[in-house]
């Protein structure tokens, strides 16, 4: 704000003339005196000059961090799009690809979970992704160790229903929830249980984690669509004008 500020001081003393021609360090003190109140007075007639410049900084800021997604997605699109680690649902041959961060205890991602599943269910060409995040503590990693180790016993259509009912569960996560969980979708509870100290599953939430730090992602949920990475929830009618545009870049 500073240097905005600064910068804005300097534009307003240009419409004064000869004294602001001569730069702020050949002042003398009167001179510079004058300077600051043609500058003061400038911005308290014409407040609008500072949210017209803020709206700009703000703008410029957001294209800039823009780029810097972009490129972070595309110099870890190996792990994010092609990883063998992770469970791929929707269309596996779809022509967009939407990768998710999520852990099962965030409320955030619970709240997104019927618009992925929605906007999954009504495009029918979206390749979709699941990076298990856990970062909420130790209820966040048994649950996520507990899919993943569902995955390993039972195969990729038992993580799913485990999923699904992860992100739906309400009661604390425990052993005891986790096999009633199980028993519920007719999976071996205690099987499931029995691997989930794996080295395989520790190495898929170490790959999710040191692939979040590569990507600056510190929070769930948070998405790559293409070559856009988004941080935090985002509403269904967002996500699916986000698709449209999308898909009308790769066109």
């Amino acid at each position: 704000m500073k240097s905005l500020l600064a910068s804005l001081a300097l534009g307003a003393a240009v419409l004064a003339g000869p004294v602001a021609a001569q730069g702020l360090t050949d002042m003398t003190d009167p001179e510079r005196a004058a300077f600051r109140q043609e500058v003061r007075d400038y911005l308290l007639q014409n407040p609008e000059v500072l949210v017209e410049a803020i709206a700009v900084l703000e703008s410029r800021q957001a294209q800039a961090e823009q780029v810097r997604d972009q490129a972070m997605v595309l110099a870890n699109a190996d792990a994010l799009f092609n990883s063998e680690l992770d469970w791929v649902g929707g269309n596996p041959d779809g022509d967009v690809v939407l990768v998710e961060f999520l852990d099962y205890r965030c409320s955030y991602c619970r709240r997104a979970f019927e618009d992925v599943e929605r906007l999954i269910a009504d495009d029918g060409n979206i390749r979709f992704v699941v990076k298990e995040f856990p970062i909420l503590g130790e209820q966040s990693t048994l649950a996520s160790r507990f899919a993943l180790s569902a995955r390993m016993v039972a195969g990729d259509d038992a993580y799913k229903d485990v999923h699904d009912g992860l992100m739906v569960m309400r009661a604390d996560v425990n052993h005891e929830s986790l096999l009633r969980l199980a028993e519920g979708l007719g999976l071996d509870g205690e099987a499931i249980l029995a691997g989930i100290d794996a080295p395989e599953i520790s190495r898929v939430i170490d790959a999710n984690h040191a692939l979040a730090q590569q990507l600056s992602i510190s929070g769930t949920p948070s998405f790559v669509m293409g070559e856009q990475l988004l941080r935090g929830y985002m509403p269904y009618e967002q996500m699916a004008a986000l698709l449209a545009r999308t898909r009308a870049l790769t066109d």
